[in-house]
């Protein structure tokens, strides 16, 4: 789908644009953003995801790619802006993805994504040592923390677990690969050539030196501690550098220049951060896409090891960017799409219509808070923070006849946004203070019930921005224009706006007070049933 901004883009207008790709899970969103931070077109190509057993989970890196090309043809064509007013491409793409790839840049098998957990033994054995803190080799950890600012997450959804697993059951790949590949880089690669990586591209390979902002390298020890030959990790570039030229044969399938320029570009979260308007220290912004999260710049590195929050490497220069993680967000809502309501089984036969999300809005705000008693528990593949356990899953408690759809959708909703509260407190721990409010970005920022949900649950306003689903398109635009010396990251995130923020509604904290209550008490009831079910003697494998 592509969609034309309000205002046409004049011919007497000189002002440069970005082509900016933002890569998800879902799917290849791109973007005509000019400098000055306007969306002049969009388009949209969706990507499946190929699920391997109950924990692995994998895309195809050529689905990314013709994803990108389509759509770029697609705004392309109908964007009546002239190729030599493009001036650069730059890229932000899901984190945590890991792609082997040849000497000619072939990717030698599907790309293992963020929500696989396949590694976590790989990783556990790469770990081992006499004794543990936190499930960590005390030494190994207190190297990760002083060096990296993180360490490896054990529930082996990073690519320090995804490259191990690619070591040990399929040596034959790990052979033949020049090169181990986060999402951004294999972007880069396919656009110019060279084999890179950024400074937030690689940071959950656990093999960098992040001490200083303006000097991040590989740490001869840290890659030892790896298991990975030295050899097989890129180039490191800053996000805001210039790779390099696009590629002839690529500026030729996209009928641009040549000599357009292909800037480094950053991962989801360093890009949001910056397109959701949040640049000032502190200012905290909520993504609510597949998965979720809370980040925000801070000036500080630090780590929290039992909350599974830590500042890190990101886009902006001299900042650290704090983030906490969730592994479901607004895949909660497309479960229930596409699983429970238009699941293909041959019960119904009808397609759902292309604004079901809408009508799940509608929905959702109509039946009143609470659902009636109904708890939701939004963990489809495991947790990340607070919490970093593989075994936890989503469920549904206290069902009763009194119960239908309306209460299932409410419930849903609530139970991912009760999920987002309960790190809000170690968000708050790290910070030394409360966000006095969350910017709200990504899809699920689209819903204004999901919205005044997300203000009532965790009793902070929440500022929905004019275009929530372009934050991060955005973000990699103006990435790109502080890289071409354009403008100024103090300067571009001035062309972000509000649309309006949603108050608490003082009645129901009591209500959402108890329902957190409960929700926090499942959790401790049930980990120890997950894990008996789910865990590494269960029927989940490792």
């Amino acid at each position: 789908m592509t969609y034309i901004s309000a205002h046409a883009f004049p011919q007497s207008n000189t002002e440069r644009c970005i082509l900016s790709i933002d890569l998800g899970t879902s799917g290849c969103k791109v973007g005509l953003v000019t400098v000055s931070g306007r969306v002049v077109a969009w388009a949209f190509r969706p990507v499946s995801i190929v699920v391997v057993g109950q924990v692995g989970a994998e895309q195809r890196p050529e689905d990314w790619w013709q994803a990108f090309l389509d759509a770029s043809r697609e705004l392309l064509s109908v964007a009546d802006v002239p190729p030599d007013r493009i001036v650069a491409i730059c890229s932000s793409t899901q984190g945590e993805a890991t792609i082997a790839v040849d000497r000619n840049g072939k990717a030698l098998m599907n790309g293992i994504i963020w929500m696989d957990m396949r590694g976590a033994a790989n990783l556990k054995r790469q770990m081992r040592g006499s004794f543990k803190v936190a499930g960590y080799d005390p030494i190994k950890l207190q190297k990760w923390l002083r060096l990296c600012g993180g360490a490896p997450a054990l529930s082996g959804k990073d690519p320090a677990a995804h490259m191990l697993l690619i070591r040990d059951s399929f040596p034959e790949i790990y052979e033949r690969t020049y090169k181990f590949l986060n999402a951004l880089d294999y972007f880069v690669l396919r656009l110019t050539g060279r084999f890179v990586a950024t400074q937030d591209s690689i940071l959950t390979s656990w093999v960098t030196d992040n001490r200083d902002l303006n000097n991040i390298r590989y740490d001869d020890g840290l890659v030892a501690m790896s298991g990975l030959a030295r050899d097989k990790f890129p180039e490191l570039v800053r996000c805001t550098d210039i790779v390099g030229d696009l590629l002839p044969a690529v500026a030729e399938t996209l009928g641009l220049s040549p000599r357009t320029k292909v800037i480094a570009g950053a991962i989801d979260n360093s890009a949001a951060a910056i397109g959701a308007g949040t640049y000032a220290d502190h200012d905290a912004h909520l993504y609510v896409g597949s998965s979720s999260w809370i980040a925000a710049h801070v000036p500080f590195k630090k780590t929290s090891v039992m909350d599974q929050i830590a500042s890190v490497p990101c886009a902006a220069p001299s900042k650290y960017l704090m983030i906490a993680l969730q592994s479901s967000g607004a895949n909660n809502i497309a479960f229930l799409k596409d699983r429970i309501i238009f699941h293909d089984d041959g019960l119904i036969d009808t397609e759902p219509s292309p604004d079901i999300y809408e009508t799940l809005d509608d929905i959702a705000a109509r039946t009143p808070a609470g659902a009636d008693g109904l708890m939701y528990l939004p963990w489809l593949f495991g947790e990340r923070c607070p919490v970093d356990d593989r075994s936890l899953r989503a469920a549904l408690f206290n069902l009763s006849m009194d119960h239908n759809r309306e209460t299932l959708v409410r419930a849903v909703f609530e139970g991912t946004a009760l999920n987002t509260r309960w790190m809000m407190k170690p968000v708050t721990r790290f910070l030394a203070r409360r966000p006095p409010h969350l910017t709200i970005i990504g899809g699920g920022a689209l819903s204004n019930a999901w919205c005044q949900i997300f203000a009532d649950v965790l009793n902070v306003p929440i500022k929905q921005l004019r275009d929530p689903l372009k934050a991060n398109a955005v973000g990699a635009a103006i990435i790109g224009s502080v890289g071409l010396g354009l403008t100024s990251f103090e300067d571009g995130v001035k062309c972000v706006e509000t649309a309006q923020v949603f108050e608490p509604n003082p009645a129901l904290r009591n209500l959402y007070d108890d329902r957190f209550g409960v929700f926090t008490e499942l959790h401790h009831r049930l980990a120890p049933l997950y894990r008996r079910l789910n865990g590494s003697k269960g029927r989940q494998n490792g």
